[in-house]
């Protein structure tokens, strides 16, 4: 490990408990501070130390938490699938401006069970919110707790979840938190597949085949003057299904406020082509914005 990592490392500290970090955080605001924070499930990739960057250099004392939330798996098998490897992941952060990594365990975050019901209206009930049921309010339970345990002034999110982060700044407004949430640009492999913890449970073939996905989708913005919306989406879905061992669940164009479908190119000035592919039962999503250019005449 070269010095500096390991000099991170010691100076990183690594808290288990709400109060340990309220009492560090309280500090740090008496000294008007600006705490960055930056909320992952574990399993850490380069998109993720992209986040940490970000808050790094926008704020005083950087936090991470690693935290896999139950009340957003509405699949059991899914929620025991999902890569956890806390050790590899302090070592990762070590190599960032990282001040704390927030570890709790499911008690701590949920002494209680959580039964706050969110409503979200349209945002979540098309793309993510029709195919997984009850993610999106378990993903609200979660961010908003870990907001009021951090307190912190910047939030940053990656935008390939691009639906999750419109419901976090939705459900931001609703209870009116003190909070900016920052989006930041999706992180590629160098064959274009979208940075996921779920890249590391493919197999060699599927991670051959994966980029596939990105690569369809850019391709897309070449095709939007000559083509219909509903012409491209089959295109897509056509293209992407083609190959060994990927199925689209699904690939909607819509207006990157609302998320609502669009079925014409100038229905709105901010477009987006959102997809979710299973890689066998390894479900990847990715995200490309139609710009205003590929559908002016």
């Amino acid at each position: 490990m070269p010095i500096y990592e390991a000099f991170n490392l010691i100076l990183m500290k690594i808290i288990n408990t709400v109060s340990e970090l309220q009492s560090i955080v309280s500090q740090e605001a008496k000294q008007n501070n600006k705490v960055g924070f930056v909320p992952t499930m574990g399993a850490l990739h380069q998109g993720h130390l992209s986040l940490v960057e970000q808050a790094s250099q926008a704020c005083d004392l950087v936090i991470v938490s690693i935290f896999v939330n139950p009340t957003q798996f509405n699949n059991s098998k899914d929620l025991e699938r999902y890569p956890r490897d806390l050790q590899t992941d302090i070592d990762a952060l070590s190599t960032k401006k990282c001040d704390i990594v927030f570890a709790p365990l499911v008690d701590e975050v949920y002494p209680e069970e959580d039964t706050r019901q969110f409503n979200f209206g349209a945002l979540e009930t098309v793309m993510e919110g029709k195919y997984r049921p009850g993610h999106f309010n378990g993903v609200a339970q979660v961010v908003s707790r870990l907001f009021d345990m951090v307190k912190p002034d910047k939030a940053f999110f990656g935008l390939k979840d691009f639906q999750q982060l419109a419901v976090i700044c939705a459900m931001t407004k609703q209870l009116n938190l003190p909070v900016e949430i920052v989006p930041c640009e999706i992180v590629r492999e160098k064959d274009g597949l979208a940075m996921s913890s779920r890249n590391m449970l493919l197999t060699d073939s599927q991670r051959k085949n994966a980029p596939v996905i990105a690569r369809t989708l850019f391709e897309s913005c070449n095709f939007v003057a000559e083509s219909s919306v509903e012409k491209l989406k089959q295109d897509v879905i056509a293209k992407i299904n083609s190959t060994e061992g990927l199925e689209v669940e699904y690939f909607e164009i819509v207006d990157g406020y609302s998320l609502q479908p669009v079925d014409m190119w100038d229905k709105s000035d901010y477009i987006v082509g959102c997809i979710a592919v299973f890689a066998g039962e390894i479900r990847l999503i990715d995200n490309v914005t139609y710009k205003k250019t590929n559908h002016d005449s």
